[in-house]
């Protein structure tokens, strides 16, 4: 198959990419978005053979399970068993933005993102093409737009250049503001743990949370 770009900065190609960049998902193809950290690649959650797609695209093992990125909180909501004590806290207090939960996921769902072991990692992105098209299309298994072990795509150009033909849709949302990826904090456990340090600064976190655990 032959991928397709659209320029977002244009409102004509702009809304006519998010139409086809839904179908696409649909169909369980693959497509790449801008975020506010980095281009992402993304597939349909409840998609199987879409998910396993993203991960052949990246060269990326089921060892490595994809994140998903939801367009609301309601959407995120229905995806986990529950937030915690210190879930809703952190994402009415950063969430659209640059914080990836890892959360228990809801039993009764039927998708396969890897090698779970029963968790979900959850991130609302803070920025209006991805949220337009999550809106549109529901939770979506996204990972950084570039192959395994290489630098992720800060602009469609760069994920195009990485990915090829694997993905059918490309949205060029123009260079990425900043390069450095989410913050990832795990709940699952009694008192939340930082896993990798990013955007979000584990100051800012506890302003909301008093005590958070670090590698450190």
């Amino acid at each position: 198959m032959s991928s397709r770009r659209y320029d977002c900065a244009n409102q004509g190609e702009r809304a006519s990419g998010l139409i086809d960049a839904a179908s696409v998902v649909r169909r369980g193809e693959l497509v790449v978005m801008p975020t506010d950290t980095v281009y992402g690649i993304g597939a349909d959650a409840f998609t199987p053979s879409a998910v396993t797609a993203l991960l052949e695209a990246k060269g990326r093992g089921r060892e490595m399970p994809v994140p998903v990125l939801v367009g609301t909180g309601r959407a995120a909501t229905a995806l986990v068993e529950e937030f915690g004590p210190y879930g809703q806290d952190l994402v009415d207090a950063f969430w659209p933005g640059p914080l990836t939960l890892i959360c228990r996921a809801n039993r009764s769902l039927s998708w396969d993102l890897g090698d779970t072991k029963g968790t979900v990692a959850l991130r609302m992105p803070l920025h209006a093409i991805a949220l337009d098209l999550l809106k549109d299309t529901g939770p979506m298994a996204v990972s950084s737009a570039n192959r395994s072990g290489a630098a992720p795509a800060t602009t469609a150009e760069e994920a195009e250049a990485q990915l090829g033909d694997s993905v059918a849709v490309y949205l060029d949302g123009g260079k990425c503001a900043d390069d450095v990826p989410s913050t990832i904090v795990d709940l699952t456990s009694a008192v939340p743990r930082v896993l990798r340090k990013g955007a979000l600064s584990v100051e800012k976190l506890r302003g909301v949370v008093s005590y958070i655990a670090t590698s450190d």
